[in-house]
């Protein structure tokens, strides 16, 4: 009997790969190859842009990126976990950390950037997707609330420099704050009533600066 290579460190599947043969492999789920996982993700991100609402599954995820399909299942729990994982994949290269000194333009860049990110055409079907995936998946809804807690999360941390600063009023409702910049994200994303761009990030985060700062002393 041969001995396979050490399958956990290479995952074969790219570009040859079949079912038969992942099924036959250990389990390498430990350690994943970075050069798969990055064809899969990226496979996620094309098939859910040009699906134009149609089903993604695992097997045409599988046949775009050229894996096997049992790597997939072997990586992740579910197909809303794979979705879930190239869109946080992208939001990391696309909302950048802003951290200029002013509140004010922080959030003009970071409020733009998740604005224009979320209906660019690579991401709008992701987000739209997990949403409707969400519906019927707990594990994936749990998911999504890790998602926006890390984004979230993010967002708290520029408004609480800014407090830092003295740019926001001492009572200031930084979580009130962070709901309003998601909410109108996701209510004018899924309802589609209105745009999101540039100009909507822009007027938010002035009312959102000028509607907490510090009030003026009257002695």
């Amino acid at each position: 009997m041969t001995t396979r290579p050490d399958s956990t460190t290479e995952e074969p599947d790219i570009g040859a790969g079949t079912d038969a043969d992942a099924a036959g492999r250990p389990h390498t789920g430990r350690r994943r190859n970075e050069q798969v996982r990055r064809a899969i993700l990226d496979a996620v991100m094309r098939l859910l842009a040009r699906a134009d609402g149609s089903p993604v599954t695992v097997d045409t995820i599988a046949k775009e990126a050229g894996v096997g399909k049992q790597t997939i299942y072997r990586w992740w729990p579910s197909k809303g976990a794979v979705f879930l994982d190239a869109l946080t994949d992208h939001a990391v290269t696309v909302v950048p950390d802003a951290d200029t000194g002013t509140l004010a333009h922080d959030l003009e860049i970071v409020i733009g950037a998740s604005y224009t990110g979320a209906v660019a055409p690579q991401t709008a079907p992701v987000l739209t997707t997990l949403v409707r995936e969400a519906a019927h998946d707990p594990h994936l809804a749990a998911m999504m609330r890790d998602f926006t807690a890390v984004r979230r999360a993010a967002l708290h941390a520029v408004l609480e420099r800014a407090r830092a600063r003295g740019e926001l009023a001492e009572d200031a409702d930084v979580e009130l704050m962070v709901d309003q910049v998601y909410g109108v994200l996701w209510y004018r994303l899924l309802v589609g009533h209105a745009p999101l761009d540039e100009t909507v990030a822009n007027r938010l985060a002035a009312t959102l600066t000028a509607g907490n700062a510090p009030k003026e002393s009257t002695t």
